[in-house]
């Protein structure tokens, strides 16, 4: 039977994305397939971490009650796409699905027991991340019939053509996009009304968007 490594399980406040403010259960994978310039998350498997199979993963998650959903995050969860086609039929809560956007195969594998994903697309100026719009045309392609979002996360270097080619990503796809300000520590590393001028230039092209900063920073919780 498949086992994973699971970097810390906790309960907070979703902040980041429609679902603000809701109350969830946070089951972080270790290992991710990419490494973004602002990732903020300890997912390292190469010290602190706990291993479990899926009926073991299953019965510690179902303990926690009054949450609305479970957020799979990371690291990407979809690296662990057969551990999570054995765990997710035995839990009793909601599925929420953080993930990069890459692994479009993998959902296939999973996308029964999904009920809301919160996707990534990476940015050049601002993840490092190059040429992955083609990964997330086919992820989004993938993601119908599911509640799906977009995260976007961008910085003063954010380009004409990268809210372009996210606008078409919206429009094609149909789904909300999130404009989310990096962050350093606990302030955003734009200025409200370069913020608002980048929300502006997005609407112009793409009604369905909206600017949510990572409310969990201002809040001061995990």
């Amino acid at each position: 039977m498949s086992k994973v490594k699971i970097k810390e399980i906790f309960q907070s406040i979703q902040g980041e994305g429609p679902y603000v403010g809701y109350k969830q259960l946070f089951v972080r994978f270790c290992n991710c397939n990419l490494k973004c310039n602002y990732c903020d998350t300890e997912f390292s498997s190469e010290n602190d971490y706990e291993e479990f199979e899926p009926c073991e993963l299953a019965d510690k998650v179902n303990l926690y009650k009054n949450v609305h959903s479970v957020s799979l995050t990371g690291g990407e969860p979809l690296l662990a796409a057969d551990f999570l086609k054995d765990f997710l039929p035995l839990i009793d809560k909601k599925v929420y699905l953080e993930t990069n956007a890459t692994l479009a195969d993998k959902l296939l594998e999973v996308k029964p027991f999904i009920d809301i994903i919160s996707a990534d697309i990476k940015l050049d100026s601002a993840s490092g991340i190059k040429g992955a719009y083609k990964f997330h045309d086919k992820f989004f392609s993938n993601c119908n019939g599911i509640e799906t979002f977009a995260k976007i996360v961008f910085n003063s270097k954010i380009t004409v053509d990268e809210i372009n080619a996210c606008c078409e990503l919206g429009q094609k796809h149909n789904i909300e996009l999130i404009l989310q300000p990096e962050m350093i520590d606990s302030k955003m590393s734009v200025s409200s009304l370069f913020a608002a001028e980048i929300l502006d230039k997005f609407l112009d092209k793409y009604p369905n968007t909206r600017l949510i900063p990572q409310v969990h920073k201002f809040l001061d919780v995990r």
